[in-house]
């Protein structure tokens, strides 16, 4: 009897025990702990409530902030909708919209009591974020770099094409966009399919919302400009021209005609989401696309390594492809010069606690928080030697890609500002994949090989780096702040609308010169020449006050 009433006493406590373990609240859930939200104007990881670093930051600040994406929604409707309820998460990114409704609070009014935010950027650069009324409502979150560039990766626009067709033709010097459809045709007719059956895709392209970037812009690359983004502008003359009607603009949406006509180019291309997009290519098919590297390499990793894609020479690399061989290419520009002043980071009226919200955002600028959300834990996700120098075993390497630790292990909020280049220890880059001894051991065997063979030792060297062209670049930082309440605003969005609905049919035109022209006529119906002129005034602006 005795026996059992111990027995039933220890059944008891170990039922008490473990009712304790499930119902004790985590850090994330602390009471403790402040809860933030935001919205960002992408697509993004949804992380899972007990993801271990977000845990491990939280327990740092404080603080955790709870992310919200577009995940297949059009950015337009998604922020309408936001300005038309009034009410917004915490944080939003900041732009002449958001503003405009009146959901900005001014960072210059905070600030100076969080000095990671105040030091972030040297005065000049936080002036050129002033608004009409003098204030700062947002803070950037990319291109901060402290010491020297650390750029292996071109994250910018590009030709990519896979390393398996450079291979297969012994690695040609493949410089204009003729040769560059040249080699993907004979490719493809000579393998119409991959190791595994399925059908090879030459070439796509995405259109999908604001990402028709990877159609409409390209010719300002082609003509050997670099990515100002509404415009090319001469560095000599310092004069704003218009790279929608020059003739390489023609020529290149010509021979997309040509090679729509030829099968070359993805049928779907103008219907797909992003999100099919990303199937597309994470199933290695896709030989070539034109896209930025931050928009797609990172969302295929994954399935390249479950696939074993890179080991069939998927992986992807730029070219540096112009009009003529006599241009040469500016798609990379170092990132320590472009900064883009037209949105970042911003705190809205509807946070709650407001100098909690900026003492997040102040935190996750510290040099601790910073090896958290790029290089993980250590000892666990990386290592470091007797001198300092972060590093990564076979096994820590793997884990990046691994789908289940991009969930449930690693955040970055990688929306949230960062300060790139070297850390603070001066010793290490402030992500691994800009670490040169792990970058390099990181390279897929193809990629490796592919590299070796034109003398490269990286994705720049493959392009070639180019400084900033002058004090005004670049001017897209100031048109994609314009709003239907300019003129200039107005017309710039109206040629968008037209691009839009015109640069698809002309691809897939019968007639060719006959859909160009009624699109030319289209397009010069919405007065480009008031939004040009007042680039020119920006442009002017920029110059003079720097």
């Amino acid at each position: 009897m005795v026996k059992k009433i111990i027995a039933c006493l220890l059944v008891f406590c170990i039922v008490i025990v473990l009712y304790n373990q499930c119902t004790k609240e985590s850090p994330a859930k602390d009471k403790n702990i402040k809860v933030f939200t935001a919205f960002f104007d992408t697509s993004g990881q949804q992380l899972d409530s007990n993801n271990k670093i977000k845990m491990k930051i939280a327990e740092i600040t404080g603080a955790r902030c709870d992310e919200t994406w577009l995940n297949g929604r059009s950015r337009e409707s998604a922020v309408n909708d936001y300005i038309a309820s009034g009410e917004y998460p915490d944080f939003v990114p900041g732009g002449k919209e958001f503003l405009e409704a009146g959901a900005l609070l001014p960072v210059d009014q905070y600030w100076e009591d969080y000095p990671n935010i105040y030091n972030y950027m040297p005065q000049e650069d936080w002036d050129s974020l002033r608004q009409d009324d003098g204030h700062i409502y947002w803070i950037p979150q990319f291109g901060v770099v402290n010491g020297k560039d650390c750029e292996v990766v071109h994250q910018g626009e590009a030709f990519w094409i896979q390393t398996r067709v450079l291979k297969w033709a012994g690695y040609p010097d493949i410089r204009t966009v003729e040769e560059y459809f040249s080699l993907i045709r004979a490719y493809v007719k000579a393998n119409p399919v991959m190791e595994d059956g399925r059908k090879n895709i030459p070439f796509t392209i995405l259109c999908d919302d604001w990402k028709f970037f990877c159609l409409e812009n390209v010719p300002q690359f082609l003509d050997g400009y670099p990515n100002d983004g509404c415009c090319i502008t001469d560095p000599v003359t310092r004069k704003v021209m218009d790279y929608n009607v020059t003739p390489t603009a023609k020529k290149y949406f010509k021979l997309l005609n040509r090679e729509f006509k030829n099968g070359i180019i993805d049928p779907e291309s103008f219907t797909s989401t992003y999100e099919e997009y990303l199937e597309k290519l994470s199933t290695g098919a896709v030989l070539g696309m034109v896209d930025q590297w931050w928009d797609f390499a990172y969302d295929i990793n994954a399935s390249y390594d479950n696939l074993g894609l890179a080991g069939m020479g998927c992986s992807y690399v730029p070219l540096p492809i112009t009009i003529s061989r006599n241009i040469k290419n500016k798609w990379h520009v170092k990132r320590s010069n472009e900064l883009d002043i037209s949105k970042g980071i911003s705190v809205t009226v509807s946070c709650k606690d407001v100098e909690g919200a900026f003492q997040f955002i102040n935190d996750l600028l510290g040099q601790e928080v910073q090896n958290l959300r790029f290089w993980g834990i250590k000892g666990e996700d990386y290592e470091a030697d007797s001198n300092g120098l972060f590093y990564k075993t076979p096994e820590q390497g793997n884990r990046t890609n691994n789908p289940a630790l991009q969930t449930g292990h690693f955040c970055m909020y990688p929306y949230f500002p960062r300060i790139e280049g070297i850390s603070k220890d001066g010793i290490n880059a402030f992500s691994p994949e800009y670490q040169e001894s792990i970058f390099f051991d990181s390279l897929a065997p193809d990629v490796r090989e592919c590299f070796e063979a034109y003398g490269c030792k990286n994705y720049v060297d493959m392009l070639g780096g180019n400084e900033q062209p002058g004090k005004w670049y670049p001017l897209y930082s100031y048109a994609l702040n314009l709003t239907y309440s300019t003129e200039a605003g107005r017309v710039w969005k109206d040629m968008d609308s037209v691009k839009r609905q015109w640069l698809p049919r002309v691809v897939m035109a019968d007639d060719f010169e006959e859909t160009w022209d009624s699109y030319m006529k289209a397009y010069n119906g919405c007065n480009p020449g008031i939004f040009f002129k007042n680039l020119q005034q920006e442009l002017n602006r920029r110059v003079k006050s720097k």
